[in-house]
């Protein structure tokens, strides 16, 4: 017999999608504080869970797989972080002679103007060599703000690490749940479905991560290479930045261009800097996230931007580093139901199939 389907006419159907949409928005702000460090702690659990699997693969119990797992992750981002503040807290020494270095430049701009056009911009005037220094020094504690921001809060980090323990200790009881949810359906169609999300992730995470590796080492070799004070910080903190795409990999070449401005003698390093910044995004765009990343995340830029901007306004930096990760699950969610295939095809990149049948209509 079959069973009768609820028709819906089109204009109820958006309806619905819509009031589905600021529901799910309400939740997302209303449950900030907990949804945030579940989703990294999930993030991490992601990253880690090879290791979890080649230990219990050596006969190590689950537990203590998960524990070693935990303690890694703990280890990782407590050396990281400070490793970053370390080397802020050094940034004051390297900024007593900026102020001079400054009035000189806007000197020097100043007589380029009037040289050029006749035209006095008393510039000099205006700027405070001394006053743009001490705004640096005083907002070096909004960086830890901007980090703090990133979780929520210090209850927020201990949230992801309890987090992350029990989804790593109880991820194969999770798959047998769905299972159970949806065990009207075909057992063996939803565990393959389920394993591809699996793989989907993991592979984007890890694929990411050595992304992030091979920038590392390119940013290294080229402000290194420029004489630039702090080359494995900034290294670093550019290839952590290009999670984010398109603000990441921007605020990436403007610190350092920023610090060798401000440090060095000559307008060449900054510029040199965004040179050499511009080659390695080229290199990573075209060669290393294709290759490496492959077409896990299959986004096109639109709705790339448009998830940044939401990701950014709903959760911060936070939204902004989960939300990719998270179209890319929905994508691959809605390819899988007819009704729910325009708005994979919506989030996706456009096909080349798609492109020459556009040109035969055109022509």
């Amino acid at each position: 017999m079959e069973k009768n389907s609820l028709y819906l006419p089109t204009y109820l159907k958006a309806l619905s999608v819509m009031v589905f949409i600021i529901v799910l928005v309400f939740f997302l702000i209303v449950g900030k504080s907990l949804l945030i460090p579940f989703f990294l702690s999930a993030f991490f659990a992601v990253l880690f869970t090879p290791l979890s699997n080649w230990l219990e693969s050596k006969r190590f119990p689950r537990v203590l797989s998960t524990l070693i797992s935990m303690l890694a992750m703990i280890t990782f981002v407590a050396g990281l972080i400070i490793f970053i503040f370390s080397t802020i807290a050094n940034f004051q020494h390297d900024f007593q002679d900026v102020s001079g270095k400054i009035d000189n430049y806007v000197g020097e701009i100043d007589s380029w103007i009037y040289n050029s056009f006749g035209f006095k911009a008393e510039i000099a005037e205006k700027a405070n060599g001394e006053y743009l220094l001490s705004l640096l020094s005083q907002n070096t504690d909004t960086i830890t703000n901007f980090a703090l921001g990133a979780v929520g809060s210090l209850s927020g980090i201990l949230l992801i690490v309890v987090f992350m323990f029990f989804l790593l200790l109880y991820r194969d009881h999770f798959v047998n749940v769905i299972l159970k949810i949806y065990r009207d359906s075909d057992a063996e169609l939803v565990e393959s479905r389920i394993v591809k999300l699996r793989k989907l992730l993991i592979n984007y995470i890890v694929g990411v991560v050595k992304v992030m590796g091979i920038l590392i080492i390119l940013n290294l070799i080229a402000f290194t290479s420029l004489g630039i004070k702090h080359a494995i910080f900034f290294a670093v903190i550019g290839a952590i930045l290009n999670i984010i795409p398109y603000v990441g990999p921007f605020i990436g070449a403007l610190l350092p261009m920023a610090y060798s401005f401000l440090t060095k003698d000559s307008l060449f390093y900054p510029i040199a800097v965004i040179v050499c910044y511009q080659i390695i995004q080229f290199i990573e765009g075209n060669i290393l996230t294709p290759k490496i990343v492959g077409g896990n995340v299959n986004l096109n830029p639109f709705i790339t931007i448009l998830g940044l901007l939401i990701g950014a306004s709903i959760w911060g930096v936070a939204g902004m580093i989960l939300i990719i990760p998270v179209m890319a699950l929905l994508r691959q969610i809605f390819e899988w139901n007819e009704d729910t295939k325009p708005f994979a095809i919506l989030l996706g990149e456009e096909k080349s199939n798609e492109k020459e049948l556009k040109l035969k209509n055109e022509d």
